[in-house]
């Protein structure tokens, strides 16, 4: 049984109790599409995606798209790819709070009756007076109430706000599950606008009506939203609605201890994916950030899934480390099956201009020999250069050093082998240079770095069995007469 979905109360009875069932878990990820998804965000999703579906409940995606001068539809398209990408899905399909205004002035007109909130005819200049005059009295740049005692009907035909009409004692506790036990003093607390003189509701008012219409049990957050909580506990209260449990992530920080930002390098998911990081190791490392179950770095999602709790997130921020993520990034890939890493190298090889002739197969071992030695997959792309064309460039000083006129006897007779035999496999290769080695009487070392960089054009490479194998017998005896060519030539000449 998920936790906390049961709750024991004693009744007016003595000696006599019930078990009361609580409400269906029911979350929510909110983002903005102002802008591409921050990785604080993603890590947002996660932990409210992981916390949902270990109570079994609800992970809602709601589209907060008020702000409509800041909106893009690449932002949005980006948003639900990303999720997707990261495999964080959720239930139903997305709502968008700018399908809701009706809604939303259907609410704040509710609130107007009931005297709990109130039209503002404040004029900017007259709001900027009273801002200039608290500070410097030393107080607090609150809005001072002037309308609140006005008529619901004050507006007049002028221009005007809507504000909450917020208690002015007493104090508003949030339980957090994460902060902890936090009261803010009602007295500073100013009346908060909730509709805009353009008829516009703000963010505050239409995430409150939107948590509270949607039946959202549990709030997870970043902790740059708390200064917003205990207004919006005011405003659920006012609504009629239950309070949701509020769970405040600390703020992902950089090397430097200040807040995430593009000063510390890429900061958004869009950025590690075209990169060539792969949507396991960015969760892993996520999730990583202010979670700690001993001392293990490696989580599937499935442990993930069964280990990971809200209760276990700290308090801290959780310092962003590139290399952390990288190494991880490395593990994964290395780990990834060879017909799904040839499907998600693809693209990358295909970025660069080559050409992907649909054999499969081919793709798959050619990017095998390159899985131990890539962290991503544009590094991988990058390695495969001599796998792709003819034309490879010989490294000067590679050429220098091992295609002498010396090496051109051993290349003679290798090529010649190798173009007589019949079956084009690691074992059957390896059975020709076991054989040239012996009849030299050389080490592999002194045959493979000629051949390495005969075919490859560098020193390094993966094992040059493997190698010779994806190359195919065509170009890998191209390559060695041309090979045999630069050898034959007198440095200098």
């Amino acid at each position: 049984m998920p936790d906390a979905i049961w709750e024991a109360s004693l009744t007016a009875s003595p000696g006599s109790c019930y078990f009361q069932v609580m409400p269906p878990v029911c979350t929510r990820f909110a983002p903005s599409p102002t802008g591409f998804l921050h990785i604080g965000n993603a890590r947002t999703a996660l932990f409210t995606y992981l916390f949902a579906r270990q109570q079994e409940g609800r992970f809602l995606l709601r589209i907060d798209d008020t702000d409509r001068q800041r909106f893009g539809q690449e932002f949005l398209d980006d948003i639900l790819h990303s999720l997707q990408w990261l495999h964080l899905e959720w239930d139903g399909e997305p709502s968008y709070q700018s399908s809701k205004f009706p809604l939303y002035r259907e609410k704040i007109e509710e609130l107007i009756a009931r005297d709990k909130a109130y039209r503002c005819i404040c004029t900017p200049e007259e709001l900027e007076a009273k801002r200039k005059t608290a500070l410097a009295e030393g107080r607090k740049p609150v809005y001072d109430g002037t309308c609140r005692t006005h008529p619901p009907d004050v507006r007049g035909g002028k221009p005007h706000t809507v504000r909450f009409k917020a208690p002015r004692d007493g104090e508003t506790v949030i339980e957090d599950l994460i902060k902890g036990r936090v009261v803010f003093q009602n007295q500073e607390l100013d009346d908060l606008i909730i509709l805009r003189s353009d008829g516009s509701p703000t963010y505050n008012f239409c995430s409150v009506v939107d948590d509270a219409c949607m039946g959202i049990t549990h709030i997870v957050r970043g902790d740059d939203h708390f200064a917003n909580t205990p207004r919006q506990a005011l405003l659920f209260q006012a609504l009629g609605s239950g309070l949701p449990v509020f769970a405040h992530l600390p703020l992902i920080f950089g090397p430097d201890r200040t807040p995430l930002s593009k000063r510390h390098g890429a900061t958004s998911v869009r950025s590690y994916r075209e990169m060539g990081y792969l949507p396991e190791a960015l969760n892993n490392f996520l999730a990583r950030l202010g979670w700690s179950s001993g001392d293990r770095e490696v989580f599937s999602m499935e442990e993930l899934l069964a280990e990971f709790r809200l209760h276990d997130v700290g308090k801290s921020p959780g310092v962003f480390n590139a290399e952390k993520l990288l190494w991880l990034n490395a593990y994964y890939l290395k780990e990834r099956p060879p017909s799904q890493l040839a499907r998600e190298a693809g693209p990358f090889l295909e970025r660069k201009g080559y050409v992907l002739d649909g054999d499969s197969g081919w793709l798959e071992k050619m990017v095998t020999t390159l899985q131990p030695r890539a962290k991503t997959l544009a590094e991988l792309a990058d390695a495969a250069h001599f796998y792709f064309g003819d034309a490879i460039s010989i490294d000067g000083k590679a050429r220098a050093k091992f295609l002498t006129p010396a090496v051109q006897p051993l290349l003679t007779v290798l090529r010649r082998r190798l173009a007589e035999l019949d079956s084009w496999e690691v074992a059957g290769i390896q059975g020709v240079f076991e054989a040239v080695m012996q009849e030299f009487q050389l080490g592999l070392g002194k045959i493979a770095q000629p051949m390495r960089v005969a075919l490859t054009g560098g020193t390094a490479s993966p094992g040059i069995f493997e190698v010779v194998e994806v190359l195919g017998k065509e170009r890998t005896l191209l390559r060695l007469d041309r090979a045999m060519a630069l050898a034959s030539e007198i440095p200098g000449s």
